[in-house]
């Protein structure tokens, strides 16, 4: 069935399924997903049940942080395929009732971008270094970095350049790899270029985007170094109140296209910050990140629950739910985590005793789980699949930045971007033509039995289970809106209603509990016996009228 462009609030409750597009399929055969692969899969995911795909960067690159380094907003990298492509894939996908969300990313761009490029030929002071962030260094040689801001992806902030004359020179501000210069949000060119690069992508019929590292645009006047600022100081780079000036005028644009146009902010930000990026003339959705990061613990995910849903209550925005993305260990192998190896404020932690029988488990039950809560669901790619984080990748084929600037100190991220298998007896598991090349990072063989040819039709899958939760969701009228009543329960036990009829079940403890009563099992994470809920499992119910 067609997109129907008249629902303007479909995101209230949308499922959105992240492709990152290296990953997804490859239709040409190069070993690297591309835009005609995931045209091919289209009826998979429209079959899937989810509303919406989100796609990690398509643009021009030079790859250096995997397409996050963006050369030209307005083209399609070859790797992927062609502006046609594109187009033909939002088609495509409105026709089969699919909306489709891109991100954008304002925050930095390549250090191939026009822009940047003209900066470093300009010379110190010039007009086109001013829509970067350079500075003269410390020190009587200016060699050392103009302050203390380190990079995300591990190091220094800061990347010296060597000027057209030859000389050492300036340094420019990454807040991530030395490849992707920060802009500078104070200069009007720069809100120009992208509210045009926003409506480049609207007139091409995209539903609206996720906006990466979207608190991070505006710094500091004058660049302080954290060192000089007292304890208690905001960030001199994160959360600065002038970025909701950027938003709200970003919202104008998307109101005034049809259909319902939205964007997402990726914030990594407390509670009381995220209200005001989610105020009506702003963002229509954040990434709810407590929630990911959340262990598999009853009493915290209950908390975490209720301060969503009351943040943003008070705003009226839907709350997000989501178990990972394409920067986070898997969830099957964070569920699967022994509690000692488990950081609340770090979700990659690497080769750490891991039990994936029951991370697998966990995976299933947090599916029904976060289903079922009120508000917008975010899917990654594979979870369906129930892949699990590929942590023995050999060093010389890891990409990401992060290990090299780390140190060695993170391994990074590739163990969750590995090509999703399709066919368990295809050459590399049907990610690409059988004659193609090899997937650019290797499958492990086990992966054969969660191929997703394997799994359809078989009622025990983790495929069936999201294709059963996700029918549910569509048909269950208790399901929309934005209640949600807790109901007693036995410790360990979250328990819930939504409307008059629905109920889910969550059995966190170690040991089987009574369902409660009930009229009909609609769905389970695991198979109900004598009325008991196993546990690590999850169950949906019909509820009694009396109830």
């Amino acid at each position: 069935m067609p997109v129907n462009a008249s629902e303007t609030a479909w995101w209230r409750d949308a499922v959105v399924y992240q492709v990152y597009p290296r990953s997804f399929a490859d239709g040409t055969g190069d070993g690297v997903g591309d835009l005609p692969g995931l045209l091919a899969r289209l009826p998979y995911l429209a079959a899937l049940g989810v509303d919406a795909i989100w796609l990690s960067p398509w643009y021009r690159s030079p790859m250096a942080d995997a397409g996050y380094d963006v050369a030209d907003y307005r083209d399609i990298d070859p790797l992927f395929g062609t502006l046609s492509d594109a187009t033909a894939l939002v088609e495509a996908a409105h026709e089969s009732g699919l909306r489709v969300i891109v991100d954008i990313v304002p925050n930095h761009c390549s250090d191939q971008h026009p822009w940047f490029r003209a900066a470093l030929a300009a010379g110190p002071g010039s007009p086109e270094r001013a829509l970067f962030h350079f500075r003269p260094g410390l020190g009587p040689d200016g060699a050392q970095p103009p302050n203390d801001w380190p990079s995300s992806f591990g190091g220094c902030a800061w990347e010296r350049v060597t000027e057209p004359d030859g000389t050492p020179g300036e340094w420019y501000l990454h807040l991530f790899s030395e490849a992707q210069p920060d802009f500078n949000w104070d200069r009007p060119e720069v809100r120009g270029e992208f509210e045009s690069v926003l409506r480049f992508w609207l007139d091409r019929g995209v539903d609206g985007f996720r906006i990466d590292v979207a608190n991070l645009l505006i710094k500091q006047e004058g660049l302080p170094a954290r060192a000089s600022l007292p304890p208690d100081a905001p960030s001199p780079y994160e959360d600065r109140p002038e970025v909701h000036e950027i938003y709200r005028a970003w919202r104008r644009i998307a109101d005034s296209y049809p259909g319902g146009r939205i964007f997402v902010g990726e914030l990594w930000v407390g509670r009381e910050s995220l209200r005001r990026y989610l105020r009506p003339d702003e963002l229509h959705t954040g990434f709810n990140f407590p929630y990911l990061q959340a262990p598999w613990q009853a009493e915290q995910l209950r908390a975490i629950i209720d301060g969503t849903l009351e943040t943003h209550a008070t705003v009226g925005a839907p709350a997000t739910w989501v178990l990972g993305n394409h920067d986070v260990t898997r969830v099957v192998t964070r569920y699967g985590r022994v509690e000692s190896s488990w950081a609340l404020d770090g979700v990659r932690v690497h080769n750490a005793p891991v039990d994936l029988e029951l991370g697998a488990r966990r995976a299933r039950a947090a599916a029904l789980l976060y289903l079922a809560l009120p508000g917008c669901a975010y899917v990654y790619q594979g979870e369906e699949l129930g892949l699990w984080e590929v942590e023995d990748l050999p060093p010389e084929l890891r990409q990401d930045p992060t290990l090299r600037q780390s140190g060695g100190a993170d391994l990074g991220r590739d163990g969750c971007r590995v090509p999703l298998p399709w066919e368990a007896d295809a050459p590399g598991f049907g990610f690409g033509p059988d004659e193609g090349a090899a997937p650019w990072l290797p499958q492990p063989p086990a992966w054969k039995t969660r191929a997703a040819d394997v799994q359809d039709g078989d009622p025990e899958s983790m495929l069936e289970l999201y294709r059963a939760a996700l029918r549910l969701r569509k048909t269950e009228d208790s399901l929309r809106g934005s209640d949600l009543t807790w109901l007693e329960s036995a410790d360990q036990v979250l328990f819930f209603g939504r409307g008059e009829e629905f109920a889910c079940v969550v059995n966190f403890g170690p040991e089987p509990v009574p369902l409660p009563a009930h009229d009909a099992v609609l769905v389970s994470s695991a198979p109900i016996a004598d009325g008991l809920l196993a546990a690590d499992t999850a169950v949906w119910l019909r509820r009694r009228a009396a109830e």
